[in-house]
């Protein structure tokens, strides 16, 4: 996985997926993360892989308290990368 994450562009900008980067760093398999979040397992693989649309403000934060992380540790947005 990239050290930045799944990149996602959108326009100019990019998003990073780092959701893997961050369960990787604090050695928490998906499985589990699904488990003790009650998060359908396909849901966090898409938020892993980048493949998601809607960012759902639940599951965020959910993943959020369950990590100590904020939501720029999952997803960041990067102005203007590709100008």
């Amino acid at each position: 996985m990239k050290k930045d994450g799944i990149e996602i562009r959108v326009g100019n900008s990019a998003f990073y997926f780092k959701l893997g980067n961050l369960l990787e760093e604090k050695k928490i398999s998906k499985n589990k993360l699904s488990q003790d979040t009650a998060t359908d397992y396909k849901v966090v693989t898409r938020y892993i892989n980048g493949d998601i649309g809607r960012p759902d403000l639940t599951v965020l934060e959910r993943f959020c308290n369950y990590l100590d992380c904020e939501i720029s540790d999952i997803i960041e947005l990067k102005k203007n990368v590709f100008k």
